[in-house]
């Protein structure tokens, strides 16, 4: 057993984003790939002898592969102890969780989120730090820096290990521990939420719920705490198994994907509530009774009823959202007298301010809501959370809904995505844009007068760092507001995501259906920006 030095040299396209680097299966499988940003990875933390991690991933096609060489590559670079989620498996809050209850250095967390996988579907490798939460830009960028001068790698001469079996096993001088990957994270959760308070709304012969795991994750987790902990039903869970191309489907929570679901809140059978979450387990879908919760609406919903729930009786210190995100929540943080801090899009910029004390719960439009347990956004925490409401409150979730939108307004909010558009032609189209934004305001589109427009600029208000170019802008008069922004998640040219969203407060008018409410709003976006003239697309692939 001894330590190899491979000599290597850089490779393109290894800049990591807001998660890590995400690239297609047979890019990461190019010899060198893997091992080239791993241990830019570790360059990038100096000295590794003595320092810990935590390692596990989606179960995605090519995740135990990737754990065998970080593992043997982990060992050569020094570390003294690393854990592993058995079969390589661990969600991404799991993995958050992990790192902060062990008191560890980091952690290197093996997914592509809510991208297909698969043998030709997506990989992506993130790392996080000692707080848990996503590496920051300082960190991200010494990668970066690291693979553009790489030029050899460590890996350990060593077999495979056994990573089915809990348990320690010695690789060179590096302690690996085989962890069970839920019991954890369960344990946490346990902590957060009133249990026996759920577990009687689960047991009541009048509530029925499904919650979909997509083939992805969150099956074990949900079954360990949904099905064994709480006593719901069996089968209340489907999709609970974790597959390498999540059952040839796609793993994102939405209305367009999560179609077993849908079909079963919608069956002859009713269901009170439905719930499903992604690839990693870290974003979340709910649904009650007829009616679909978009993630703007869960967060200011959780806000405003989170004394209800034990972790949060006593009040929340602040709360945040990405910028794309309605402004459902600033107006419960208003009535609340609590700070609401609006920044860009990526949770590592929600962990600064967590670890600063100024925030306890945050959310993402992207279907994903968390708070201060750890410092990653958190799927089956918020369907957790949602039934303790309904439990506490004994009224269904589309209940408790329509009477925020009574008491706050309602916030009308879309998103459209294109996706896989030629990239050159959505950065053409955005500049486009930016330099138009100084002689919008005054203007009037499609019927709705410009009061400001820019390019979203964010100081951070722990650390006085600038993150620039977040996305574009456009705010009218009536309070309505458009968000252009391209995605750095996908693997295949580029997303570009359009936000719109407009404030009701009209008693009669709180129950249109989105697109009908934002439709001449949503006309205008498109026009202003060019997007069927310049894109050729004349509707979006998703809409949510």
């Amino acid at each position: 057993m001894s330590v190899v030095r491979v000599n290597t040299q850089p490779l393109a396209g290894q800049k990591p984003g807001t998660s890590g680097l995400r690239k297609t299966v047979a890019e990461f499988s190019r010899p060198g790939y893997l091992e080239n940003f791993v241990q830019s990875i570790f360059n990038a933390l100096g000295d590794c002898s003595g320092k810990s991690l935590v390692l596990g991933g989606d179960g995605r096609f090519y995740n135990r592969h990737a754990a065998q060489v970080i593992l043997r590559m982990a060992a050569a670079n020094g570390f003294k102890r690393v854990l592993v989620g058995r079969g390589a498996l661990l969600s991404t809050p799991a993995a958050s969780c992990v790192i902060r209850k062990y008191g560890l250095d980091g952690g290197i967390v093996l997914s592509a989120s809510h991208n297909p996988g698969g043998p030709q579907g997506d990989f992506g490798i993130k790392f996080n730090g000692s707080n848990g939460g996503p590496a920051p830009e300082s960190v991200t960028a010494a990668i970066h820096a690291a693979t553009a001068r790489l030029d050899h790698y460590l890996v350990l001469d060593t077999p495979d290990i056994d990573l089915d079996r809990p348990g320690t096993v010695t690789l060179g001088s590096t302690t690996v521990e085989v962890i069970d990957p839920v019991a954890d994270y369960a344990e946490l959760m346990e902590s957060l939420f009133d249990f026996p308070k759920i577990a009687s709304l689960l047991g009541h012969r009048r509530f029925h719920m499904c919650f979909d795991a997509m083939h992805a994750i969150t099956g074990p987790y949900a079954l360990e705490i949904l099905e064994r902990r709480l006593g719901a039903p069996p089968g209340t869970v489907i999709n609970a198994v974790p597959l390498e191309d999540f059952g040839g489907g796609h793993p994102d929570p939405n209305l367009a994907h999560a179609g077993d679901l849908v079909a079963r809140m919608n069956g002859d059978e009713p269901l009170a509530f439905g719930a499903a979450s992604d690839g990693d387990g870290d974003r979340n879908m709910v649904l009650g009774s007829g009616v679909f919760i978009n993630p703007c609406d869960s967060l200011a919903i959780l806000a405003a009823n989170a004394t209800v729930i034990p972790a949060y009786a006593g009040g929340l210190a602040g709360i945040a959202r990405s910028m794309p995100t309605s402004r459902a929540v600033d107006r419960v943080a208003a009535e609340l007298g609590i700070p609401c801090f609006e920044t860009p899009t990526g949770w590592k910029y929600f962990g600064n301010l967590m670890d600063a004390g100024s925030i306890t719960l945050c959310g993402e439009e992207s279907f994903g809501s968390g708070s201060s347990h750890i410092r990653e956004k958190d799927g089956l925490w918020a369907v957790l959370f949602w039934l303790n409401l309904i439990a506490s409150l004994s009224k269904p979730a589309r209940t408790i809904l329509r009477e925020h939108w009574q008491r706050y307004g309602r916030d009308y909010f879309t998103r459209h995505d294109y996706e896989a558009v030629d990239a050159d032609q959505a950065a053409a189209l955005m500049e486009a844009l930016r330099e138009r934004l100084p002689e919008l305001p005054g203007q009037c589109l499609g019927g709705y007068t410009v009061q400001a427009a820019d390019d979203f600029c964010y100081t951070d208000p722990v650390d006085g760092s600038v993150s620039a170019g977040q996305g574009l802008r456009i705010l009218f008069t009536d309070g309505a507001r458009i968000v252009y922004r391209l995605s750095g998640t996908g693997t295949a040219g580029a997303t570009l995501r359009v936000y719109y969203d407009r404030y009701q407060h009209d008693p009669a008018l709180l129950e249109q259906a989105p697109q009908r409410a934002l439709a001449t709003l949503i006309a205008a976006g498109d026009e202003l920006a060019g997007i069927t003239r310049l894109l050729g697309r004349k509707q979006p692939d998703v809409i949510t």
